[in-house]
């Protein structure tokens, strides 16, 4: 027996989230708006997604309904057009997150800080930071090499990443306060920072901010 043959296969990483059954069930509902009722029978993911829709526009499933039906030409197949309306309504919002969860978005939130911040990946790579972070920096490092505020610079924090992210999880994204150390060459700095998760998806990242530097 080869030894390709005799390894375990490791399992695919899920490309989608995992499917509930109930999310298949159809479910019959009438909807009555401006003195017409429709009968109409839909997945309950579907209604799951009118609801969200409804509530994010203030508005009513009826209301929804209306208006995909007035501007759908097809009248015969409205169920169709709710499900397109759905996958549109949602591939308009995911764009529209995505383009705040996003390193701009990061950076203009740090521009915007006065005290010294600065965006910091699970590895404690420092990725971008604002300009009094990099005044802290020259003032307490002179020394350090660069004029971008990072170069050779060494970061070490009182509680590790995973535990922040963690803490961060458990109270509900409550800014997680811990110490830290900068340093260059043979200089040091301490002081503390308070940390949040960054807006962004994917990679995770934490945004820092000096509160005594």
């Amino acid at each position: 027996m080869s030894d390709s043959a005799a390894r375990p296969e490791t399992p695919r990483e899920r490309l989608l989230p995992p499917l509930a059954a109930e999310d298949f069930g159809p479910e019959f509902r009438v909807v009555a708006r401006g003195g017409v009722r429709r009968g109409i029978r839909l997945e309950r993911a579907f209604w799951a997604s009118l609801k969200h829709m409804a509530e994010s526009r203030k508005c009513t499933i009826g209301m929804l309904v209306e208006e995909i039906a007035e501007n759908h030409p097809d009248q015969g197949n409205l169920t169709s057009a709710i499900r397109v309306a759905c996958m549109r309504g949602l591939a308009e919002e995911s764009m529209e997150l995505r383009k705040l969860a996003s390193i701009r978005t990061i950076n203009a939130i740090l521009v915007a800080c006065p005290s010294p911040a600065f965006a910091l990946s699970s590895s404690k790579k420092i990725l971008t930071f604002n300009s009094s972070f990099q005044q802290l920096v020259r003032r307490q490092l002179p020394n350090a090499p660069g004029d971008d505020g990072r170069q050779d610079l060494k970061l070490a924090l009182d509680l590790n990443v995973t535990d922040v992210f963690a803490r961060l999880d458990a109270n509900s994204e409550t800014p997680v306060t811990t110490g830290f150390v900068i340093g260059a060459g043979e200089r040091r700095y301490r002081g503390q920072l308070s940390a949040v998760r960054a807006p962004v998806t994917e990679p995770e990242l934490l945004m820092a901010f000096v509160f005594n530097g």
